[in-house]
């Protein structure tokens, strides 16, 4: 068995299935991880509050990389390992740029999405599926004014979403933001932006986290599909692409394994780990 002592999973297109669902086989496949000494660690775009309570409640879980890398968690503990946020004037001026167009928007703060009620009452018409719908109301708190918020909060800003279903919108405004240097721009959906600090990645965050458990790169493994998760492929020991990643991530991939609807996490772990079959 290769000697990996870290796995950091993606959840939305990766651990969970399109209906926001851990399957039994994944479930099975991380439960037997952690039985053998391997530290389970949700890598995802998703706040605190958005890791799911089917998540959470497996024994053994205890780190989290929560929006895309601003922040690093233990959730035993209750502690804060790391955090990269965006200037509060940054996301400011951002958030005032980007209501000028026919988009949702919301920032993060302190762990959890502020978006306004003409967001939150009205997200299938910028694209969101019905569980993600779902996800979006379960982890975002509703405010009044978000620029208002931001700007009279003066606190540092995780990650800002943007949700559009107008592709060409979409790469317009994805465009515009990449010319930001301070500015990190990924997306998990093909209807969203997500805007970080240049140093809140996903790939920071595992090293950062690597290096806080005293464990080596090469015993660090990641499985991510979207733009998102390219840092953390790359800066792992073995990066992993589902078969339904974008293809620029299947290029930089060590490995593809199965689409997040047929147990892929499952299945890439079979193949590397070489677990007892009647485990995974």
């Amino acid at each position: 068995m290769m000697d990996i002592r870290l796995i950091a999973l993606d959840m939305d297109g990766t651990l969970l299935n399109d209906q926001k669902e851990l399957s039994p086989k994944n479930r099975k496949a991380l439960e037997s991880c952690i039985r053998h000494g391997i530290l389970i660690v949700p890598a995802t775009g998703r706040p605190a509050a958005g890791i799911p309570e089917m998540i959470r409640e497996i024994a053994g879980i205890r780190y989290a990389i929560l929006t895309n890398g601003a922040r690093v968690e233990d959730f035993r503990e209750g502690k804060l390992i790391s955090q990269e946020r965006i200037h509060w004037e940054l996301a400011f001026e951002i958030l005032e740029w980007i209501s000028h167009y026919p988009v949702a928007y919301d920032p993060y703060i302190d762990g959890r999405g502020k978006m306004e009620a003409r967001f939150r009452n009205h997200l299938k018409d910028y694209g969101l599926p019905p569980a993600m719908q779902r996800l979006v109301l379960s982890s975002r708190d509703e405010v009044e004014d978000e620029l208002a918020l931001v700007k009279s909060l003066k606190t540092p800003v995780e990650k800002i979403n943007i949700f559009t279903k107008d592709k060409k919108l979409r790469q317009e405004l994805w465009e515009k933001l990449e010319q930001h240097k301070e500015l990190a721009v990924t997306s998990s959906l093909d209807y969203n932006v997500e805007i970080n600090a240049a140093a809140a990645t996903k790939g920071n965050a595992l090293l950062h986290l690597a290096d806080y458990l005293g464990l080596k790169r090469e015993q660090t493994m990641a499985m991510g599909d979207g733009s998102n998760d390219l840092s953390m492929i790359e800066a792992a020991g073995i990066g992993v692409a589902m078969a339904n990643s974008m293809e620029m991530l299947k290029q930089k991939a060590d490995y593809i394994t199965l689409s997040n609807e047929e147990d892929g996490v499952a299945a890439a772990i079979r193949h590397f780990l070489q677990l007892p079959e009647e485990d995974v």
